[in-house]
């Protein structure tokens, strides 16, 4: 009688553990590992490196199209600086989202497909004028976005990325707008 009274007493002992052991074991066991900097970028630099990436892309494409049109020597060098620094910078951003597990886009946005339409129909000054009076637009555009960004970015990363950058967005903007009023007055030249 004694064995079926251990045997029940040590039964009933497992299924208290088993009921209310095991629940609480679970509980202070560690939760699943998840990409920290994941969900730690906020949503405003997750937009700002979506809008990088646009830009970045629409550059590189903007620019291939400048060293094939292009009227000038000064246009298409200027276009093959745009593919050159802007693919370095392209690459320095998709290391930059592989690390905040961040998903680049991989095609050019509708503005961006039609500013490339539209100049492609372009050739010789006509190309040149509308290419650089775009490049002064959008990097000038750049510039302040990436300037706010290296400075109030929640990501250290992010914030990082903006203020390397940011020199040579300037860089390109100061020879845009040395190249621009050239194409505008060889133009005015014509008629």
């Amino acid at each position: 009688m004694n064995a079926i009274r251990k045997t029940r007493n040590l039964l009933l002992g497992l299924a208290a553990f088993a009921i209310c052991g095991v629940p609480a074991i679970a509980q202070t066991s560690d939760p699943p590992t998840t990409n920290s900097s994941s969900a730690s970028l906020s949503s405003s630099d997750r937009q700002f490196v979506d809008q990088a990436a646009q830009g970045g892309m629409a550059e590189v494409e903007l620019g291939r199209l400048a060293e094939q049109k292009g009227a000038t020597a000064e246009v298409r060098d200027f276009g093959k600086r745009m593919v050159t620094d802007h693919t370095k910078i392209n690459d320095q951003l998709k290391q930059l989202a592989t690390k905040e597990d961040v998903t680049l886009p991989q095609q050019l946005n509708a503005k961006d497909k039609m500013t490339k339409e539209s100049l492609s129909k372009l050739s010789g000054e006509q190309f040149d004028k509308a290419y650089m009076k775009d490049m002064v637009k959008d990097h000038t555009a750049d510039i302040q976005d990436f300037r706010k960004e290296s400075t109030a970015a929640a990501s250290p990363a992010v914030k990082n990325f903006a203020s390397e950058t940011l020199p040579t967005l300037e860089s390109h903007l100061k020879e845009a707008k040395s190249i621009a009023p050239k194409t505008t007055a060889t133009n005015a030249m014509k008629y």
